[in-house]
């Protein structure tokens, strides 16, 4: 029993594939943030104190928002007590997040 999917399915707008792919990224990048922070023993309050931010600029990117700013993922690798490179490495890994 073979299926046609061209049939089944509409095919996707050219611009949805690259935000799909940002989205799928950044909530990889939001995932890892998260595990990182429970694993560290804090609340999203307490990371965001430590890191300088807002809370609800930490949920965001526990969310799927990538930082660009080398200060704030500095300050994100402090407040987690993770070497700034590690950080750094996960962002080069996430990179298709941003919105370019």
């Amino acid at each position: 029993m073979s299926m046609n999917i061209r049939k089944t399915f509409a095919p996707l707008p050219a611009d949805y594939v690259p935000e799909l792919r940002r989205q799928t990224w950044g909530h990889f990048f939001g995932l890892g943030i998260q595990e990182a922070r429970k694993s560290a023993g804090l609340s999203i309050e307490d990371a965001a104190r430590l890191s300088g931010m807002e809370s609800s600029e930490w949920m965001a990117i526990e969310g799927g928002h990538v930082p660009q700013e080398t200060d704030r993922l500095r300050a994100m690798a402090a407040a987690l007590e993770v070497s700034f490179e590690k950080m750094f490495n996960f962002v080069l890994l996430c990179r298709e997040a941003w919105e370019l």
